[in-house]
């Protein structure tokens, strides 16, 4: 019986079936990508036609879309609120953030789990 060694081939690429780029190249990319560097920019940095580098942050995109996807609790249908908690106004601050009142927001999956937290400050940054 003969035994036939296997050489692995410097130029194959385990992350991409039939890729033409070296794993060096392709994890280049990805860090690119991750420092959030403009396609072309990424082109002339790994000598890449911009091209390529389009293909690869498009499919990086989708893939991290299907990953946040399948882990949300959340999907569909969401319902989004805040409301104030507390004792009755007494001649205070009226209006949205009334004095001495618990801020809570939360979010509803129809016929699905409510969450909640309690937050300092009704301002887009914080919800």
């Amino acid at each position: 019986m003969k035994c036939s060694r296997i050489t692995i081939d410097p130029m194959l690429n385990k992350y991409v079936y039939r890729s033409r780029i070296s794993e060096k190249k392709f994890r280049e990319v990805v860090k690119l990508f991750s420092l959030d560097l403009e396609a072309d920019q990424t082109a002339k940095i790994t000598g890449l036609s911009r091209n390529t580098i389009n293909k690869y942050y498009k499919a990086f995109r989708k893939r991290i879309v299907k990953i946040c996807d399948e882990d949300s609790p959340l999907s569909g249908e969401i319902e989004v609120d805040e409301s104030y908690f507390g004792a009755r106004r007494v001649k205070g601050k009226r209006g949205r953030g009334a004095y001495g009142k618990t801020i809570v927001f939360g979010l509803l999956k129809r016929e699905g789990k409510v969450y909640t937290e309690i937050v300092p400050d009704v301002k887009v940054a914080t919800l």
